[in-house]
């Protein structure tokens, strides 16, 4: 009687285990049908919330709702532009670093946000641990201008004139660690002269106190003084990009002009994810918003604002090249002292 309650029990044993074998056994037969229908649903399922890293109004926001209302257009799904100013930009840019990587969270920002700002102030994110580059959207050259009253007409007689009183001139930028200070100090130091720093809050009373003749030199925004220079107050020397800027004709490259061969101090605006975003789904983000920067009237928009599109970078040569301005910008900071206080 034991000996058969035995073996009954061992019958039962035996025939859960070839129970359990064959449920295992089914469940990785349909485990890769199962990734495969994860993998290829459909994107984005959701509205898309693209995060700005500064006020609305502002250059950055500007392109965002471009990009946004395109991809309203083309996708028929709702693009969410939220404005999460702070620190620098460093708020928004961490938000997004925290958030889940699936594609409907983004970032669009300045350089300043993820290549500089770690160099001159402590962040809880790594800018390349942390995002996926998905591409490069647009360029902000920068023009360095004089009053008309400094009587200096080109970059070389600037340096001369710097190097002949050496400490007298000013530049002004709209604030410490700003874009327009660290332009300027890269110029300083490639030129080799000595130009004292006058920090403002904001652009727009740095500008004025040029226009006065109280500080002799800015490296800003093309958009920020061109007007100036149309209407004959301020003297254009050079453009920061690698290449003359169709948005300022006549207007010859800072390194041609000044002697400085390979200077570049030219701003941009890029879209990231969050690290570890599906390939696939960044891929799809960097076509579209290629293909959204050549669009006529995106560009014609973006020149008005200052922007130059560049389309037709991949999220690869976009990496490399974040990777090469964090090495720029660090080494500046580092080398020439520059705090954001």
């Amino acid at each position: 009687m034991q000996a058969s309650r035995y073996r009954s029990n061992g019958l039962a044993a035996a025939g859960l285990t070839a129970l359990l074998a064959t449920l295992l056994a089914t469940l990785l037969a349909y485990a890769p049908a199962a990734r495969a229908q994860t993998a290829a649903a459909p994107y984005p399922s959701k509205p898309i919330r693209l995060i700005v890293p500064f006020a609305a109004g502002g250059p950055a926001d500007a392109l965002a709702r471009a990009i946004g209302q395109k991809l309203l257009e083309r996708w028929g799904q709702t693009v969410i532009v939220d404005n999460r100013a702070g620190a620098g930009g460093s708020i928004g840019a961490e938000a997004v670093a925290r958030s889940p990587a699936d594609g409907h969270v983004l970032l669009l920002t300045t350089a300043g946000v993820v290549t500089t700002n770690p160099s001159l102030s402590p962040v809880r994110f790594d800018t390349v641990r942390d995002f996926a580059p998905i591409a490069l959207a647009a360029t902000i050259s920068s023009l360095l201008v004089v009053p008309k009253s400094l009587h200096v007409e080109t970059a070389q007689q600037l340096i001369a004139l710097a190097r002949s009183k050496p400490g007298s001139l000013n530049f002004g930028s709209s604030g410490p660690g700003s874009a327009s200070h660290l332009a300027m100090a890269m110029f300083d130091r490639a030129a080799g002269i000595e130009l004292q720093h006058v920090p403002y809050k904001g652009a727009a009373p740095a500008v004025t106190d040029l226009l006065g003749g109280n500080v002799q030199v800015m490296l800003i925004g093309v958009s920020t003084v061109l007007p100036y220079v149309k209407a004959g107050t301020l003297v254009a020397l050079g453009v920061s990009s690698p290449q003359p800027s169709p948005l300022a004709p006549g207007v010859p490259t800072i390194a041609a002009a000044a002697g400085l061969p390979n200077f570049e101090a030219s701003n941009w605006l890029g879209l990231f994810a969050p690290a570890q975003s599906p390939p696939a789904i960044v891929r799809q983000l960097n076509a579209e918003l290629n293909a959204i920067m050549q669009l006529p009237e995106v560009r014609a928009s973006l020149g008005r604002e200052g922007f130059e599109p560049v389309p037709g970078n991949t999220p690869e040569q976009f990496g490399a090249y974040v990777q090469a301005e964090i090495r720029k910008w660090s080494k500046l900071v580092k080398d020439a002292g520059i705090t954001a206080n």
